[in-house]
């Protein structure tokens, strides 16, 4: 039977960057498929009770940058906390990552990670169209033939699809992971993500 994980996400969460690479590298060890779902996360904020960063609380979004610097710490993984482009609208680069996974989940997974790197390392616009053409070809990827699907309806179809399931089933943030109807989110919840795939 195969081990398989619905992953909803935004590209612009700094939370989802911290997870990506280790999320992708415990799936490869449990040889778990992997559904890329970015989602609208503002839409699902929207039902559910989230608030974006700046309606937040002074003394939220000041906790928000000290656990970013936490994890980022105990885990040695860099991170910007506050990048040049920041808020983004990440929607192109989500439909971009949706193009890619009409392909196959390892280019999406791929795409994905490169697009959250960009933002929360290397400080790039990914609402920039030719920065996420760039983005595509170093990720091994057709940058400009994804870029063309992205700006398709297919594309914005599942873009909304992706939103609509995922307000279904009761995510409220990101990152998240669905694993035979076991939800878990953030990424301080991967160690029950493994056990869950060790399971299955």
């Amino acid at each position: 039977m195969s081990k398989v994980v619905d992953y909803y996400f935004s590209l612009a969460s700094p939370f989802t960057y911290l997870g990506g690479e280790r999320f992708a590298a415990l799936a490869a060890r449990h040889g778990a498929v992997v559904h890329h779902k970015p989602k609208i996360l503002a839409d699902v904020f929207a039902v559910s009770g989230g608030l974006p960063l700046a309606k937040r609380a002074p003394q939220r979004r000041a906790y928000r940058l000290v656990e970013m610097a936490r994890w980022s710490a105990h885990l040695g993984i860099p991170i910007v906390p506050e990048p040049r482009h920041f808020p983004v609208d990440d929607s192109l680069a989500a439909r971009m990552v949706i193009a890619a996974a009409k392909m196959n989940d390892p280019a999406a997974g791929r795409l994905a990670r490169a697009v959250l790197r960009a933002v929360w390392i290397e400080e790039r616009d990914i609402a920039d169209r030719a920065t996420l053409t760039a983005i595509g070809g170093e990720a091994g990827l057709d940058g400009r033939a994804l870029l063309a699907a992205a700006d398709g309806e297919d594309a914005a179809r599942l873009y909304r699809a992706n939103t609509d399931e995922a307000i279904a089933r009761g995510v409220f943030g990101a990152p998240t992971w669905i694993i035979e109807g076991e939800m878990f989110w953030g990424q301080d919840r991967l160690e029950f993500v493994e056990q869950a795939l060790a399971r299955v």
